[in-house]
């Protein structure tokens, strides 16, 4: 499906409030090729979604400039993007609770290197070098111009959004939402106030013809969490914007079946990966729970089938997108977006059991993968001065 074709859908005009109905099993282009189910027509997301994941973040430290540059000029639909909020009031795009994974926080405040984010101000969390982490991890990938990188603003990830020729939208993670009372309201206000919500949507130049669309339609901002509460929450603050609830197996998540705890040596990747739902009416409740509170989609795990590396190992759970898993979803009239994939082999696996979408930390290998024309990433990066 080309870029042009997934962004007519959008140009349709459907209304956020259209009912779903009934999903269609699983389809196929006259070409052979599955295009998962035809849910994508009914509602303002693009069909074959490409999420970027935290940006372009194998190419860039997450959830920084350059990857969300990259991941935009290279053309993906979503920027994704977690949100928390600062000691002072300010919705920024941090993933972890901490800082000490991806910043220099021991250097700069040594004694609060394993404090949550909430507890730093903005102006705090901007004396952080966000990038050096990743030229000291993926020395491959190192560009001298990462180090010194900042956290992001919501408001800056929105400019990048809003800035180039292709216009992506915003697929926000309520992170730890249980810290932040509010956030959700908070969320709004900003959306609103930068004119990113519903009718209020402030009036600027569409993208050219051949361009991204996505953020000049009614499906600009996806909503996701993995937080019943959150989703409850975004319910009420925002009924109008699409809603995924994100899916996870044990703790806080959908019931895991027994098995037997990981044993030494065992890495976690291949730990998660031999994890298993405890049933199918467990899978069920959580689809239930979705679809009563308004949800178009959910978005679940997914095993990498090279999780041996440095960086995939940290992407590879549990696979909660096995074929039936995926057809109860589509009976239920939910999309359904996986996180985290980045090899052709496992787009091709879990396309061809009807996954609607991808988030990637690899947006260049989705896009060729669903044959879009490649770009030279580093040419991007050099044009924005990494």
């Amino acid at each position: 499906m080309t870029t042009a074709t997934r962004h007519w859908l959008l140009a349709c005009g459907v209304s956020l409030m259209l009912p779903i109905g009934v999903a269609q099993a699983a389809d196929t282009a006259g070409d052979g090729e599955p295009q998962g189910s035809t849910l994508c027509t009914k509602i303002p997301i693009p069909c074959d979604a490409v999420i970027a994941h935290r940006g372009a973040s194998y190419q860039a430290p997450e959830s920084t400039r350059p990857a969300y540059l990259l991941a935009r000029d290279l053309g993906v639909d979503y920027l994704e993007l977690d949100l928390q909020r600062t000691q002072d009031g300010v919705l920024v795009t941090v993933h972890d609770n901490s800082l000490d994974r991806n910043t220099n926080v021991a250097e700069v405040f040594p004694d609060r290197a394993d404090a949550p984010v909430s507890s730093f101000t903005l102006d705090e969390l901007k004396r952080l070098d966000a990038g050096s982490w990743f030229n000291a991890a993926y020395p491959d990938r190192a560009r001298d111009s990462y180090s010194g990188l900042e956290i992001l603003t919501l408001d800056e990830v929105i400019d990048i959004a809003e800035e180039g020729n292709n216009h992506p939208g915003l697929y926000i993670e309520t992170k730890v939402p249980e810290q932040f009372p509010g956030i959700e309201q908070d969320l709004r206000n900003k959306l609103e106030a930068r004119g990113w919500l519903g009718k209020a949507a402030k009036s600027r130049p569409a993208a050219e013809q051949g361009a991204v669309r996505v953020g000049d339609t009614p499906g600009r901002v996806v909503m996701q969490t993995f937080s019943k509460a959150s989703l409850q929450a975004l319910e009420e603050a925002m009924p109008q914007v699409p809603r995924v609830l994100l899916l996870w197996l044990g703790e806080g998540g959908i019931e895991a079946a027994p098995g037997r705890p990981q044993g030494d040596g065992e890495s976690t990747a291949d730990y998660y990966a031999r994890q298993q739902v405890a049933s199918p009416e467990a899978y069920r409740s959580w689809l239930d729970f979705a679809k009563d509170h308004g949800a178009i989609g959910v978005g679940p795990s997914a095993v990498q089938s090279e999780h041996d590396g440095a960086f995939s190992s940290q992407f590879s759970y549990m696979d909660l997108a096995e074929p039936w898993m995926v057809g109860m979803a589509h009976d239920d009239g939910m999309l359904v977006h996986l996180y985290t994939v980045d090899e052709p082999a496992d787009f091709e696996r879990y396309r061809q059991r009807g996954v609607d979408g991808f988030f990637t930390n690899r947006p260049e290998q989705l896009l060729e993968f669903y044959g879009l024309p490649s770009q030279d990433q580093d040419a991007i990066l050099k044009r924005y001065g990494y």
